[in-house]
């Protein structure tokens, strides 16, 4: 029999179209032997749209937005949203939110979905927000005893107040170089590298055009390496995978434009380094209390020293896209990487409905 899988991509945010080509390129690796697939699209105004039984893969992202088509409030909870078909009352099997940044992986519509008892791959709510929100996901992991760069942030309203101020403490807490992001965003959307005060002024008026909070984090002089995790309370590792900028820093363009960076899989490093990281993407995993799927993101030095970076509670599956990619050098394809994350999806839910509510 097979799965009736919901796809929710989309978003109202500035990684919209980040999901998109995330969502064709699920759509195309999909069995239509054991899926069922029916996307539901939110665009860029945050209204949703269900779009109808996909029975072949899609030739472009053009083809997934239905522009035509209704819209519905997300407010109204429509249970058409989730249903395999209009005439029935039976949900979908699974949803796979495929959705990146705020309003999809921070939290919010995992949130939606607890509430419609409804299976979903990935991660739940907390771990979702956290692993969103840079300032407190670093501040878990200090607590959990991961080494990592050095970092301040700075709400909107409080560096508008001082920013001679704020200016100062990055100078004297971090240095040059140094990197300004905004909080809740990825896909390197908002971020830039400072070298001197002009140029930390335009990279914190650019990123708080994104978030109302930046973080700031110290620039070290490290290799870039990443490792894949899969599964749920015994989550597995994949081999390290290492990315080699052809500019500055993985920006956006070099992410999903044009490609311009080298990924080096597996990554040339020493099976201590690896055995090291490899224990810290696990600890981070258990810390945030994620469950599915993330990928751990870490700096090496010169000196064999990892530093965590950050952890993506929705990392990428675009043709350039590392987590994918670092699977299927471990052994597991594509399509199989995506069965595993629906397996994994019931699974969870299968063992919350086993929680009692009632005394």
């Amino acid at each position: 029999m097979k799965t009736k899988l919901g796809l929710l991509y989309g978003g109202k945010s500035a990684e919209h179209k980040v999901s998109l080509q995330t969502a064709l390129a699920v759509i195309r690796a999909l069995d239509l032997e054991k899926f069922e697939i029916y996307p539901i699209y939110i665009n860029v105004e945050g209204q949703w749209i269900k779009g109808p039984q996909l029975l072949e893969p899609v030739e472009n992202v053009q083809a997934l937005e239905f522009t035509n088509a209704p819209q519905l409030s997300p407010l109204s909870l429509a249970p058409a949203l989730f249903q395999a078909d209009q005439q029935e009352s039976a949900p979908l099997d699974v949803i796979f939110p495929l959705l990146h940044g705020p309003n999809g992986e921070d939290g919010t519509v995992q949130g939606l979905l607890e509430l419609l008892n409804l299976p979903y791959v990935g991660n739940g709510v907390l771990a979702s927000s956290a692993g969103m929100d840079k300032v407190l996901m670093k501040n878990i992991f200090a607590q959990a005893g991961l080494s990592q760069v050095n970092y301040v942030s700075f709400i909107k309203s409080e560096w508008a107040k001082a920013k001679e101020e704020a200016y100062s403490r990055v100078e004297e807490q971090l240095g040059y170089p140094c990197f300004v992001k905004p909080a809740n965003l990825g896909s390197s959307v908002g971020i830039s590298k400072c070298t001197n005060r002009s140029e930390l002024d335009k990279a914190f008026e650019e990123a708080f055009q994104f978030d109302r909070k930046v973080i700031i984090e110290e620039g070290v002089v490290a290799r870039e390496v990443e490792i894949a995790v899969l599964g749920n309370d015994e989550p597995e590792c994949s081999v390290a995978g290492e990315i080699v900028p052809k500019k500055d820093f993985y920006d956006y363009k070099a992410k999903y434009e044009d490609g311009d960076t080298a990924l080096i899989i597996p990554a040339d490093i020493t099976e201590e380094e690896y055995a090291e990281m490899k224990e810290m993407a696990v600890r981070a995993f258990k810390a945030l209390d994620c469950s599915g799927l993330v990928r751990a993101d870490f700096f090496l030095t010169k000196d064999g020293k990892a530093l965590i970076n950050e952890v993506n509670t929705m990392p990428g599956f675009t043709p350039f896209s590392m987590f994918p990619l670092l699977w299927k050098h471990t052994g597991l394809e594509y399509p199989q990487l995506i069965e595993r994350l629906v397996q994994l999806a019931q699974e969870r839910h299968a063992e919350k409905q086993q929680i009692k509510y009632t005394f």
